[in-house]
């Protein structure tokens, strides 16, 4: 684990587009993961780069439902907790303030949200998502460790 505590000196503000909002929060996401076991970090790099592919074959509410039933009730194993962090992640960006489902109180079920809310929301929030994780994959490339095994899985 490196210490980056350095590397926010260079920003000089809050980022002014939709653009560097993703990749400031996609970055900040991976960051986070610098306390975390490294078994984790790894395979929570594997997971990210798959949950692009699985929302465009499957749709965003199958992809994170999916990311959700792998973490389970309470995660304790490595890959549990990796699922739930990503799941986490991709659920703080969607649901935050100025969000595809901003929250007036409290915090909101991604889930529910996405099978309750309109298809236009649910449009935007999964071309959202594959916005946010273009940014995410390239920073988890770039800071988390590969994985052991020849075809990248876990």
């Amino acid at each position: 684990m490196k210490d980056r505590s350095s590397a926010g000196a260079v920003t000089a503000g809050l980022p002014r587009n939709a653009e560097q909002r993703r990749a400031a929060d996609a970055l900040k996401a991976v960051r986070q993961l610098d306390v975390a076991a490294d078994e984790i970090r790894r395979r929570y790099r594997v997971y990210a780069d798959r949950l692009g592919p699985s929302i465009l074959m499957n749709g965003l509410g199958q992809a994170l439902a999916t990311e959700r039933a792998a973490a389970g009730n309470e995660p304790t194993k490595p890959d549990d907790k990796a699922h739930d962090r990503l799941y986490r992640n991709v659920q703080a960006w969607l649901c935050r303030p100025a969000g595809v489902y901003e929250a007036a109180t409290g915090e909101i079920d991604l889930l529910a949200a996405l099978v309750g809310g309109s298809q236009t929301l649910y449009v935007r929030a999964q071309t959202e998502a594959l916005a946010w994780l273009v940014w995410h994959k390239k920073f988890c490339r770039a800071y988390l460790p590969a994985s052991d095994t020849p075809d990248g899985g876990p």
